[in-house]
């Protein structure tokens, strides 16, 4: 098993990118097709039609967010950075060593259109299922 480590930098304040981070309505922003909350539960659709229930194991309001994410532990870290802005750090921790590349490209993917939702409000995806990361699109 292997961790993914990744950082950015964001001009948005740590509330406004928790609550992307957080809710159905931010993750839906730049994440999901459909996002759902049940209590601790995430139910995420995927431009794919994936799906997955993900557990809300620790949130600490616009400081940490973690979940089970296809069945590795996601980790969020958000720091208030000098100019206002947030400083994130994403953790992904038991990644199987056989997923590892796809996983860790993929949360560039996801990472820059959080940037781009955050502080430019531009959602870069294609919402298009048949161009997914299945086909090789990375603007899935």
């Amino acid at each position: 098993m292997k961790t993914i480590t990744w950082k950015l930098h964001l001009k948005a304040n740590p509330n406004k990118v928790f609550d992307l981070l957080t809710t159905a309505e931010g993750i839906t922003k730049f994440r999901s097709e459909k996002a759902n909350e049940d209590g601790d539960v995430i139910h995420f659709l995927f431009p794919n039609g994936q799906t997955y229930n993900s557990q809300i194991i620790k949130s600490i309001p616009n400081e940490e967010f973690h979940l089970d994410y296809f069945n590795s532990l996601v980790k969020f870290e958000l720091k208030q950075a000098e100019n206002g802005g947030t400083d994130l750090t994403l953790r992904n921790e038991n990644v199987p060593e056989s997923d590892f590349y796809e996983v860790h490209a993929g949360w560039i993917s996801v990472l820059m259109n959080l940037k781009a939702v955050a502080d430019f409000q531009c959602d870069l995806r294609n919402h298009d299922p048949k161009k997914t990361w299945d086909q090789g699109y990375v603007d899935n």
